[in-house]
């Protein structure tokens, strides 16, 4: 049952509405004035205010005005026996949802009525839904709101609770891991372990014994039997990144154990079940190693089941300012940092830049300037050396710019050593040594 409050200090007005209304689909209350009205407001939820223009002491836009204090966004129906158009405009930029002139034609009133309550019923559901769609996929570590990003996540919330092999491609720094660890998330196997196995980090015979374990005495070192990464990751999900690096050899087992769910370790002729969901990445171009023999084919149809192509921060730069935001706060931390902003020069610089290295080189650059940082707010003189690289000059304007900003922040802490060391974020011993490479000889005072 919806309920209406009709606030009008005619009584006669007040009894009309609620013989007619009362007829319909709603519970209805009366005020007799904007005091009262705020009373009820404040003490009951209701679905519609309807409420009179002029009335005395406290008309109708006042009382829309002290609502707003009390952060009550109720949907309002304003009325009025003299309907002119800057008082229509009045109402709607107040925050009336609609203007009735008095006498009301009573169909046009339950149709506006309708309305606004089926508005606000959708409004609500969308609030609804998206609550319990945050509940249900958790994307707290992913930054981004451009349109690019908004498709990926899309793609991860239709993949994740499945357990369909996922290939994760796009450049070096992109964030294929953090969206392999969103899709393990939101899966039915969220509980279970979630294993990485960086593929270019181990040699090709290391690589087998890390995925698949061993047996004692399997090779020269092997003191004792090791569970490889599979077992470890049975029942919950491998991330296998850079699977573009591993060589053919290790491919045709890895093929065997995503079709067949068994392998054995190396030194072992036992097989052993596992149920593993694969989740891989690369910043290869697959098709093109295919054809350059250097990656199985049949490899590729059984790990590219579902790909997710990861944009470059070149082609999401409308994220930039979230992403910068996200460092900052995630630096103050571990740097034990006091920097509130970035200036607008700044975030303009680093627009300009393409970052080759993507969100992953962003990072880094964030955290370097805030080393350096000795401000609240960080400005464009931290970044000089993107400028730089943009024009393609010499090497070594990170190392002059680092001398610079030590330069300017012994000079600001009068030569002291330890202040300076404290504000700069590093140790006095790297200070001193930063000094002594830089030459820079400032007395304290």
């Amino acid at each position: 049952m919806n309920r209406i409050l009709i606030v009008d200090d005619e009584e006669n007005i007040r009894l009309m509405l609620r013989r007619v209304l009362s007829d319909s689909r709603y519970a209805v209350e009366e005020a007799a004035n904007g005091q009262q009205a705020l009373e009820k407001i404040e003490q009951g939820k209701y679905s519609v205010i309807l409420l009179d223009l002029r009335m005395p002491e406290m008309n109708g836009l006042q009382v829309i005005e002290k609502m707003k204090e009390m952060d009550i966004n109720t949907p309002i129906v304003m009325m009025s026996a003299y309907g002119t158009v800057p008082e229509a405009v009045e109402a709607m930029k107040s925050g009336a949802m609609d203007y009735l002139v008095k006498p009301f034609d009573l169909d046009e009133l339950k149709m506006t009525l309708e309305r606004i309550i089926q508005h606000n019923e959708i409004k609500n559901e969308n609030i609804y839904y998206r609550e319990e769609e945050d509940k249900r996929f958790n994307f707290r570590e992913i930054v981004g709101q451009s349109s690019a990003m908004k498709r990926v996540l899309e793609m991860v919330k239709r993949v994740a609770p499945l357990p369909t092999t996922v290939l994760i491609t796009g450049e070096s720094g992109t964030g294929k891991e953090l969206i392999a660890r969103a899709i393990h998330k939101n899966s039915l196997r969220q509980d279970k372990p979630f294993v990485v196995a960086n593929c270019v980090a181990f040699s090709p015979n290391l690589l087998e014994s890390e995925l698949f374990g061993h047996e004692k005495g399997a090779f020269t070192g092997a003191n004792i039997t090791r569970i490889g990464r599979f077992e470890i990751a049975h029942d919950g999900t491998l991330f296998l990144d850079e699977i573009g690096e591993v060589n053919l050899s290790t491919q045709a087992k890895l093929l065997r154990v995503i079709q067949e769910k068994e392998f054995e370790r190396v030194g072992s002729s036992t097989s052993i079940k596992v149920d593993t969901r694969i989740v891989a990445a690369t910043n290869k171009d697959l098709i093109k190693e295919i054809k350059e023999h250097r990656f199985r084919e049949d490899l590729f149809y059984r790990i590219n089941v579902f790909t997710i192509d990861m944009p470059p921060l070149r082609e999401r730069l409308e994220d930039l300012p979230l992403l910068i935001q996200h460092f900052i706060k995630k630096y103050n931390q571990i740097l034990n940092k006091r920097i509130s902003n970035i200036s607008s020069e700044a975030v303009s610089l680093l627009t300009s830049y393409s970052f080759p290295g993507n969100v992953r080189e962003l990072e880094n650059i964030m955290e370097r300037a805030m080393i350096m940082c000795n401000c609240e707010i960080m400005d464009r003189e931290l970044f000089f050396f993107l400028e730089q690289k943009s024009n393609s000059l010499p090497a070594g304007t990170l190392k002059t710019m680092e001398k610079e900003m030590i330069k300017k922040t012994l000079i600001q802490n009068k030569g002291n050593r330890t202040k300076t060391a404290l504000s700069l974020g590093i140790s006095r011993r790297s200070l001193l040594l930063k000094l002594k490479e830089f030459q820079i000889d400032i007395k304290s005072e």
